[in-house]
């Protein structure tokens, strides 16, 4: 009797599970019906529309700044030095006074020189008395022609012998003046050579150097295979020439901060350095705030032709293809997207020069690379840097 009380409810539970199965069945949906409920998305995508407009072409070369003019500072007379008359590091104009020499040796030298033509000077004064007498004692026939020509030679050695002693003197007060090392030059003067008591020897000892810094030169180079190529393109055509005096001149420095003032290009030189086989350029730029100092490096970017058709796109829109290549993806008419290989040039200002595989009109996607694939339908939408920033900064927020 126990065991038919148990049987009862299993049986009941059974039958109800039998006839739930059928009911479950009918509300499931096939795999065909869910993806022909599913909406395709189309992903939006930023693009730009290729344009074809004349652009410098800038070549950023390696360089090196170098002061206008730099002078060696040296003594033009030997002496003891006395007094140091510049701070360190300063600058100075040209005449300014920077070192004084012992100055009384050529104090008494000055002295000695002025006795001396004293002394010429009264030695002509007798000569031209004798030679008074004697011309009178000739006109009279009372002195032999003889004499009267010694008197006028000796008149002449005197006279003669008072401009030795004058540029005897003279020399002596310009040796007075040399005992004043003075700047030849405008510059900023670099460290101190010699101190108070050291001898400085004529023409010999380095006491100070000067650079002038203002206005500065850019020195750098550009291979010869470069100019050539550059050189080839002005006679095929493909590029126009700069007029030499519109040559646009700029520097980046080191840091990759561009220098605010531009320069102007001097001399391109007219050997190519065996060693290196290139060619040395030079600009010259303002530098009122002594910001270039010698020695340091920079790039320079140099406007070198212009290409009247240049088409450029955004460096991000370059892509690498499995082969190395570069390629970008073009929008076609009916929004789908293609790889389209491309050969670029050099890049300027955050564009990509293409000098082959694009023309004006094409679409060309710039961003939103990871929401498709090749061949896939797409919603091309405008872009720009302002709105890329944009939607960045909008993204950094809600983080």
């Amino acid at each position: 009797m126990s065991t038919t009380r148990f049987r009862a409810p299993l049986l009941g539970t059974a039958l109800i599970l039998i006839a739930a199965l059928p009911l479950a069945g009918c509300n499931e949906t096939t795999p065909a019906q869910a993806s022909a409920n599913e909406q395709v998305v189309v992903p939006d995508v930023g693009i730009i529309t290729v344009e074809q407009k004349a652009r410098a072409i800038v070549r950023e070369l390696p360089g090196r700044i170098a002061p206008t003019r730099v002078s060696d500072v040296r003594p033009r007379v030997s002496g003891i030095i006395v007094e140091r008359l510049f701070r360190q590091g300063s600058e100075v104009k040209a005449g300014d006074p920077l070192y004084r020499l012992d100055q009384k040796p050529f104090e008494v030298e000055i002295m000695s020189s002025r006795a001396a033509l004293a002394k010429a000077e009264a030695v002509h004064e007798r000569a031209v008395q004798q030679a008074n007498r004697i011309a009178q004692l000739f006109k009279e026939r009372a002195a032999p022609a003889v004499e009267n020509e010694k008197a006028i030679s000796g008149e002449r050695e005197a006279a003669a012998d008072i401009e030795a002693r004058k540029a005897d003197l003279a020399r002596a007060q310009l040796n007075l003046d040399y005992a004043t090392v003075r700047a030849p030059i405008d510059g900023i003067v670099g460290a101190a050579q010699l101190s108070e008591g050291a001898i400085a020897v004529q023409n010999e000892t380095s006491l100070v150097t000067i650079q002038q810094l203002d206005p500065i030169y850019a020195d750098f180079t550009q291979s010869v295979s470069e100019l050539n190529r550059l050189r080839r393109a002005f006679e095929s055509g493909d590029l126009d020439q700069i007029a030499p005096d519109a040559i646009k001149v700029r520097l980046v420095l080191d840091d990759g901060t561009p220098y605010s003032i531009p320069g102007k290009l001097l001399f391109s030189d007219a050997k190519v350095d065996a060693a290196t086989g290139q060619v040395t350029l030079r600009g010259e730029f303002a530098n009122p705030k002594r910001e270039l100092l010698p020695g340091m490096y920079v790039r320079v970017r140099i406007e070198q032709g212009i290409d009247s058709d240049s088409v450029g796109v955004p460096q991000q829109a370059v892509q690498r293809n499995a082969a190395g290549g570069s390629e970008v993806y073009v929008i076609r008419d009916d929004n789908r997207v293609i790889a389209r290989p491309i050969r670029t040039g050099p890049v300027q200002d955050g564009l990509v020069l293409i000098t082959d595989g694009l023309r004006a009109g094409d679409k060309v996607v710039v961003d939103g690379f990871q929401k498709f694939a090749a061949g896939d339908k797409v919603a091309p939408q405008a872009w720009t840097e302002v709105s890329a920033a944009t939607q960045l900064e909008s993204k950094s927020a809600s983080r």
